[in-house]
């Protein structure tokens, strides 16, 4: 049964004024799916995991346009990078809205390839695995989060209860799509396969990766330390290769929609923030099948319960702008006094202040970091600790609790 994509509306909007539209994002967070129905007739399916289209796309691209002008659907247009050419000149000939929709699991080198030939052409959204609201049906009628008064208010209204033991089970299992859809699939087979199949694939194709045995301990170590400050030297020591090449294969993992870099907040102004990110893993489910957690039970009692919940929680948050067809305008702040706040919003000049913590009834010392941005010379808006709590009640001046359901 195919679950409505919150990116539906955003997409067709764009795609009646772009010639070519990009839908990037992890294998089997549902791109195709996502294409193929919303299409509707008339519009040719082409996948290039086929190694008969990928090597006509390859060897004679003219012809490949020539047998396929458009409308189309071309699935995995990272295997064959020189077609972008020949589809520029192809809009430019006729730049009807919405000929061509691609899609790519890769962004190692695709994005390079995409802004040399098709910058102004293209629309390019995100998608990543199911949020939380599309597998409920409950993400219609909102807008990206922010923790304002009338966006917590719309949200709130129709929040469903998580408790405990089910918010792991989603942080647990993970957000793609055949996971979700199919309780008996068996998560372990899947992610095993799934690392197999394909991101070893997608990396020893396109990023030429040697030693695969290294590459998945390197995988496993940057799995341990989603929500943690990033450090090179420490993930290329676990992984034993040179610091170089494990810097190389972060980029690998960024560009291919595994992890997420959550950047620091600096201005001119201060000089005193760290300028190292954060990294996340983008999908809770792979992550935890790494770091071998083998039940929700186990993971809720262990000891990276609460780097998991902030991982689910910023990613969840990231969908609802990224599935909105916007960029996320997403940093985190820490100074060399240790002071820590979790997220920040940055929009229109304004800071929306974030924690995440595993408390149902947090305290005011959860944002006693939340004064430390007034250095900043910013506007400082309404902010929140997302938690454990049952509703949303006053904390601190301009601050609230907020249901991990209402995100």
């Amino acid at each position: 049964m195919y679950i409505r994509r919150t990116l539906d509306q955003h997409f067709r909007a764009a795609a009646d004024h772009f010639p070519v539209m990009l839908v990037t994002g992890a294998r089997q967070v549902g791109k195709t799916t996502f294409l193929r129905e919303i299409a509707g007739e008339g519009r040719t399916y082409l996948s290039l995991d086929d190694p008969r289209l990928v090597e006509l796309a390859r060897s004679d691209p003219p012809q490949f346009m020539q047998r396929y002008p458009g409308p189309v659907i071309i699935d995995e247009i990272q295997y064959a990078p020189g077609l972008l050419p020949y589809i520029k000149m192809a809009v430019d000939g006729e730049g009807r809205p919405g000929r061509f929709w691609l899609t790519g699991s890769q962004q190692f080198h695709l994005m390079r390839d995409v802004a040399e030939s098709l910058a102004g052409r293209v629309g390019i959204m995100h998608l990543l695995g199911l949020s939380r609201r599309e597998q409920d049906g409950s993400a219609d009628g909102h807008g990206p989060f922010l923790p304002t008064p009338d966006v917590l208010g719309q949200r709130l209204a129709d929040a469903a209860a998580l408790p405990l033991p089910e918010l792991y089970r989603r942080i647990w299992r993970g957000a793609y799509p055949a996971l979700t859809r199919d309780p008996g699939l068996d998560r372990d087979l899947y992610f095993s396969s799934y690392v197999q199949t394909f991101l070893q694939r997608d990396i020893r194709d396109l990023a030429r990766v040697g030693d695969e045995t290294a590459f998945l301990r390197f995988v496993r170590a940057c799995a341990a330390r989603t929500a943690q400050l990033l450090n090179a030297a420490d993930l290329a020591r676990d992984a034993d290769v040179a610091p170089n090449t494990a810097k190389h294969w972060l980029s690998v993992l960024e560009a291919s929609g595994i992890v997420y870099l959550l950047q620091p907040y600096h201005t001119n102004i201060t000089k005193r923030l760290v300028k190292t990110p954060k990294l996340y893993f983008l999908d809770t489910g792979l992550c935890c099948w790494l770091t071998g957690w083998t039940s929700p039970e186990a993971l809720e009692a262990g000891a990276v319960s609460g780097a998991m919940l902030e991982t689910w929680i910023l990613v969840e948050i990231l969908k609802s702008w990224w599935h909105r067809g916007k960029s996320a305008p997403f940093f985190f702040y820490r100074d060399r006094d240790q002071k820590e706040i979790d997220l920040l919003i940055v929009q229109d000049e304004v800071i929306y202040p974030l924690e995440f913590k595993k408390s149902a009834s947090p305290g005011r010392d959860s944002v006693r970091h939340f004064g430390a941005l007034a250095r900043l010379d910013r506007s400082i808006g309404p902010g929140g600790v997302i938690c454990l709590a049952e509703s949303s009640l006053p904390l601190a001046d301009g601050v609230v609790t907020i249901p991990v359901g209402a995100v």
